[in-house]
């Protein structure tokens, strides 16, 4: 059996490469993205910041409900898998689902923060 400091340091490694990436490109973009903001007409700074603070309740309550769910379904599952082992494919299932909740309150900021303009 590995060790699972290798399959940390993988993990690790992934997530620096992939924010890297993600940073590069970004700032890659960004004439573009400036050229474009240029265009726009200015907004209210009222608008924006409830726009900002919506998208932040939204994508923080999900998270914390998120968090809740697992917590609560996660503890079920170990029992339920103490019990009968048979069951990890639904049990991992079912923890999915209240993971669900997070990614779909992030969603729900993106779409707020991309309706701000």
């Amino acid at each position: 059996m590995k060790s699972p400091t290798r399959w940390m340091i993988v993990i690790l490694v992934f997530t620096v490469v992939t924010a890297a990436v993600a940073t590069l490109a970004l700032v890659a973009a960004g004439p573009a993205l400036a050229a474009d903001a240029v265009a726009a007409a200015p907004m209210d700074p009222s608008v924006l910041r409830w726009g900002f603070i919506a998208a932040a309740a939204s994508a923080g309550l999900a998270a914390l409900g998120a968090g809740y769910a697992v917590a609560q379904v996660g503890t079920a599952a170990l029992g339920a898998l103490a019990e009968k082992p048979d069951l990890f494919g639904r049990v991992l299932v079912m923890v999915g689902l209240a993971e669900g909740i997070a990614i779909y309150g992030l969603i729900v900021s993106i779409l707020i923060l991309n309706r701000l303009g």
